[in-house]
C-alpha cells in the first residue's frame, strides 16, 4: 500500500484558499471595490459570516497540521516496512521549512488573536496591531511559499 498524497494535496489547497478568502474579507475589501456585489459572493462583505468561516477553517488547518506531522514522524519511525513510502535518508525541504515556519507564526499569532477576542481579557493597541502585521506577514510568507512551490514544483520532501 503506498499513501496517495493527491488528497491530501486537495484538502490542504482548498483549506488554505478558502481561509485566505475569509482572512482577507474580513478587511472591507471586497465591499469597498465590489467585488461582493458579484452574484454568489455577496457573503464576503458579511463580517460574522467569514469570521466563522475563517476559525472554523483555521481549526480544520490546525488539525491537518498535527496530522500530517504526526504521520511523517510515524511513517519515518516505521520505515522499515513497505507499506510507507518515506524513507529514514528522506529530508524536509528548504522551502517546506518556510511553510512549516509560516504556518507555525500563523498558528501561535492566531491563537493570540482568538484570545484577544475572549470578553475580559485586554490586549494594548500596540500589541493588536503587532499581532494584526505578523498575522499578515505571516500570511503573505506562506501564500508566497505556496506560489513559488507551485509555480517550480518543488515537494515539502526532498
Amino acid at each position: 500500500m503506498v499513501y496517495d498524497f493527491k488528497s491530501r494535496r486537495i484538502m490542504y489547497g482548498l483549506t488554505l484558499f478558502f481561509i485566505a478568502l475569509s482572512g482577507f474579507a474580513q478587511m472591507p475589501i471586497f465591499k469597498r471595490y465590489y467585488i461582493a456585489d458579484i452574484p454568489g459572493l455577496g457573503w464576503l462583505a458579511q463580517f460574522f459570516v467569514t469570521h466563522a468561516i475563517h476559525y472554523a477553517l483555521a481549526a480544520l488547518l490546525i488539525g491537518f497540521c498535527a496530522y500530517v506531522a504526526l504521520d511523517y514522524y510515524f511513517a519515518r519511525k516505521n520505515s522499515g516496512t513497505k507499506k510507507f513510502q518515506i524513507t529514514e535518508d528522506t529530508r524536509i525541504s528548504a522551502s517546506a521549512w518556510v511553510k512549516i515556519a509560516a504556518l507555525c507564526g500563523l498558528i501561535i499569532t492566531g491563537c493570540f488573536m482568538v484570545v484577544k477576542n475572549l470578553s475580559g481579557i485586554y490586549f494594548s493597541h500596540g500589541v493588536v496591531i503587532g499581532l494584526d502585521l505578523l498575522h499578515l506577514i505571516f500570511c503573505m510568507l506562506l501564500l508566497g511559499a505556496t506560489a513559488y512551490t507551485w509555480v517550480r514544483t518543488r515537494s515539502w520532501i526532498c
